[in-house]
């Protein structure tokens, strides 16, 4: 069962990573500015750009989510700080992989505008993963049976 919650955290965890970066081109005060007939073709649009970024996402986050979940798993780590520093962990890795694979003289993704994009999909993938599934991973704590009190003395026999 353990499997199968994990990876349904992380199919979910992976849209919301897109959908953020998504933001980062299409802000929601642009959507909001434009006029009705326009915000709706350009809300389409954006969210099938969600959709075609999602893919991407997936390919590149599987190894590394793996990697952090079987270690939260079997370390029993039901925080939410650590599946928050996993997800921008993650995205410090494909801002720094996309950087590096860049051609000399191409414009290049080193901004402090992209950068923050990535910390923020990373984050939310880390919250969404572990709202579905993170918070699951240590096993539950029972409480001990209550102890039953003394037995109550027995009056004393009258004489």
């Amino acid at each position: 069962m353990r499997i199968v919650r994990a990876l349904i955290g992380f199919i979910l965890a992976c849209p919301a990573a897109a959908a953020t970066l998504v933001l980062f081109v299409y802000t929601p005060a642009d959507l909001a500015s434009l006029p009705s007939d326009f915000g709706a073709d350009r809300l389409s649009e954006a969210g099938q750009f969600a959709l075609a970024v999602t893919p991407h996402v997936v390919l590149f986050a599987a190894l590394p989510a793996l990697i952090g979940i079987v270690f939260a798993e079997r370390n029993d780590i039901a925080g939410l700080p650590f599946y928050l520093v996993l997800g921008v962990a993650i995205a410090v890795l494909g801002f720094l992989t996309q950087h590096f694979s860049e051609a000399p003289g191409q414009a290049t993704i080193l901004q402090n505008y992209v950068l923050v994009a990535f910390l923020s999909a990373g984050a939310v993938a880390g919250f969404v993963y572990w709202l579905i599934s993170g918070r699951y991973a240590a096993p539950e704590v029972t409480a001990p049976p209550a102890k039953a009190p003394p037995p109550a003395p027995s009056p004393a026999p009258a004489a």
